[in-house]
């Protein structure tokens, strides 16, 4: 990037607002999901109740099954009077069996008490209001039903306080009416739930109990129900009993006040927000549960494609084609770009090793950039007849490149980065392909040179599993997007007719590579010609290569967009390669850290073993699957050890690359220019690879 180029940009600062927004966001889901888990999920809630160690005092055993008041072991209590039932119903609203017994109760011309769950409640509001129009009455079975003597003091308070904020948000009352979960007579407030009810009545709750379900309706009877099949009935049974006159509320038939009163405006107003929050999560949860299963389904699927179409391009190279023409070898002559800005560390090693090459007839030049170190003078001092140094103002790589291509005295021009090793027979490999008339460029195969500490090791996993196998799958599909600017030939006359290298976005060799497919030209892969190249050794350096990476990509597939609808090669190269990168560089990396945290979700509230087997099993088939290019690039399958710690850290490094340029660009901001400190590693450490295993790597 020249010095005007990176004035130009630094003129527009990175986006720094968006970071700001995804730190609260990220928080915020977790919380809506945290409080989904806590209240769908029963996280800290005791499911079951805890034995009783003491009975009930004798006083509650004796009492009628309201419980109005309660000094110590003292109750003042009522029960229905003589021909009078109140009918009771424990949970929901439930949408299926609510309505049914509003519909029977209606026909009867009866009225009853429904103690609902606050979660519940929340969930179906239009019920809990068509449950008050009707004239019935609303009381408390906590927020999710949890057993309130084995709760703890926080889950306790949650209990009662969120279902009267729910139904002040619901419905803008207050009950003070509590049928506490898992009971039924007063005698089944023993032990714990003894204590919980005396708490609860501190509060203002009057707690409501049931008389057995064998009582004569003549005596005066409250009965429990739940609202399933069973309870309608046996409510229809109980409504045509002779011995009962009347069916009413629980305050009715024991000459209480009613238990519904109005809140106040602000009350409604946080138990409104309380139900959005609710509501909110609820329907979170379910879209991200479709986009969980679409995510992991077209992972697995980019696994498998990657997979057979590995297969297919191996079987390609491997067996002879009937029919298909010969084509001669390549020796034509070579010119060589090696664009260069402050490469003093890696320039040399590159020209030596391109000198060495197995094909004698090129030429290198170095176009030096402007550079401020001793880049041009080490390119000079090389002795060798076949390198030539031309040095510019600083312009930039495309500025760099067009000026090369301008001076290029051969018709076959190979594009190399100054920090590239090549292999003594990769620029011979390279050039092979180009026999074929329609071929008008050809990618290599860039390999990771500096590999040795953990952040080389994911790098070069990358480097073998994603860009290698991916491009092997883009030459059978005929759309490869990019050749790198690590090591790639063309036509000289290909690139002319593009108007050379664009200096339109930062990602210049993907930019070049979609304007010769839309000029009509084919782009293929080969994977026997091996350049050694250095990566960025620290999490910054990786950042900041990988998101002027990304940017550049993004600003190259819109600029191209319009290929989509050509027809040729231009447009099946668009539909299949720009929707392949749609779809799974951009469309899946924006969800990954939601997908990751509804994961995580998962994990802690709903069944964490299936989560552990799902995730396990999906790190199967990427070791299964990385394992298989490794062995088609010849390289040793130890590295796969450090492959479940690049999920953790350097997986979660890329999606928010792919997040920041994707706003950039959405904001329009004008990325800066991020160099990479060179140490010249790739060279000194391919050179001290064995042999053997050099040449296994060639094949």
């Amino acid at each position: 990037m020249s010095r005007s180029a990176h004035r130009r940009h630094a003129r527009s600062r990175d986006p720094r607002g968006h970071w700001r927004l995804l730190a609260l966001t990220l928080p915020v889901i977790f919380a809506i999901l945290l409080f989904e888990g806590w209240t769908v999920h029963e996280v800290d809630a005791a499911k079951t109740r805890r034995p009783c160690t003491e009975p009930v005092p004798g006083s509650v055993a004796e009492s009628g099954p309201v419980l109005r008041g309660i000094d110590g072991d003292k109750v003042s209590s009522a029960a229905a009077p003589a021909r009078t039932v109140a009918l009771t119903y424990d949970g929901g609203p439930d949408p299926e069996w609510t309505p049914r017994l509003l519909d029977l109760l209606r026909e009867h011309h009866a009225h009853a008490t429904f103690f609902v769950f606050g979660a519940q409640a929340a969930r179906h509001p239009d019920l809990v209001r068509r449950i008050l129009d009707e004239g019935h009455e609303i009381g408390s079975s906590t927020y999710t039903g949890a057993d309130l003597g084995s709760s703890s003091r926080v889950r306790f308070a949650m209990e009662l306080g969120l279902t009267r904020k729910t139904l002040a948000g619901t419905a803008g009352i207050r009950t003070d009416l509590l049928r506490m979960p898992m009971t039924s007579e007063v005698d089944t407030l023993c032990g714990a739930e003894w204590e919980a009810a005396r708490k609860a009545a501190a509060d203002g709750y009057v707690l409501v109990a049931a008389d057995r379900p064998t009582r004569d309706p003549a005596h005066g009877l409250i009965r429990q129900f739940s609202q399933t099949e069973l309870a309608y009935d046996e409510t229809k049974q109980l409504l045509d009993d002779p011995h009962a006159d009347r069916f009413t509320t629980v305050t009715d038939a024991v000459g209480m006040p009613p238990a519904d009163t109005p809140v106040s405006t602000a009350e409604r107003w946080q138990g409104k927000a309380l139900n959005w929050a609710v509501s909110t999560g609820n329907t979170f949860t379910h879209i991200m549960t479709w986009v969980l299963g679409v995510a992991g389904a077209l992972g697995l699927l980019r696994l498998l494609s990657l997979t057979v179409f590995a297969r297919a391009h191996v079987r390609r190279l491997t067996r002879p084609r009937p029919g298909a023409p010969w084509l001669r070898e390549v020796n034509a002559p070579v010119t060589v770009l090696v664009p260069a800005y402050n490469e003093e560390a890696g320039i040399e090693s590159t020209v030596r090793s391109l000198l060495a090459s197995t094909h004698p007839y090129l030429e290198v030049v170095v176009i030096d950039d402007g550079s401020t170190d001793r880049t041009a003078d080490l390119a000079t001092w090389i002795d060798d007849p076949r390198v030539r140094v031309i040095r510019q103002p600083n312009s930039g790589k495309a500025a760099a490149l067009n000026t090369g291509l301008a001076g290029a005295s051969h018709d076959i021009v190979v594009m190399v980065d100054a920090d590239t090793v090549f292999e003594p027979d990769a620029l011979y490999r390279l050039i092979q392909p180009l026999a074929h008339p329609a071929v008008g460029a050809v990618s290599g195969n860039t390999k990771v040179g500096n590999r040795r500490g953990l952040l080389g090791r994911w790098q070069h996993l990358e480097y073998v599993f994603g860009f290698n196998l991916d491009r092997r799958m883009f030459e059978v599909l005929e759309c490869m997007p990019t050749v790198p600017g690590a090591i790639g030939a063309f036509r000289r006359d290909a690139l002319m007719g593009v108007g050379g290298v664009s200096e339109d976005t930062l990602a210049e060799d993907t930019d070049l590579t979609m304007a010769l497919w839309r000029a009509g030209w084919r782009v293929v892969y080969e994977e026997s010609a091996v350049a050694w190249t250095e990566v960025p050794t620290t999490l910054r350096q990786l950042w900041r290569q990988r998101y002027r990476w990304c940017y550049g990509t993004l600003q190259a597939m819109w600029k191209h967009r319009r290929a989509v609808v050509e027809v040729g090669a231009a447009g099946r190269f668009a539909r299949r390669g720009l929707s392949y990168l749609a779809v799974f560089q951009v469309v899946l990396p924006l969800l990954a850290p939601v997908v990751d945290l509804f994961a995580v979700y998962g994990a802690l509230f709903a069944d964490p073993v299936q989560a552990a087997g799902v995730w396990l099993a999906f790190l199967g088939v990427q070791l299964a699957c990385a394992g298989y290019a490794l062995r088609l690039d010849g390289e040793r399958l130890r590295v796969l050890w450090s492959m479940p710690f690049q999920l953790f850290v350097y997986r979660q490094l890329m999606y928010l690359v792919v997040i920041q340029s994707v706003v950039a660009l959405l904001l329009g901001t004008r990325l800066k220019w991020h160099r990479m400190q060179r140490s010249g590693t790739a060279a000194t450490q391919q050179l001290r690879r064995p042999e053997a295993e050099r040449q296994l790597s060639s094949r």
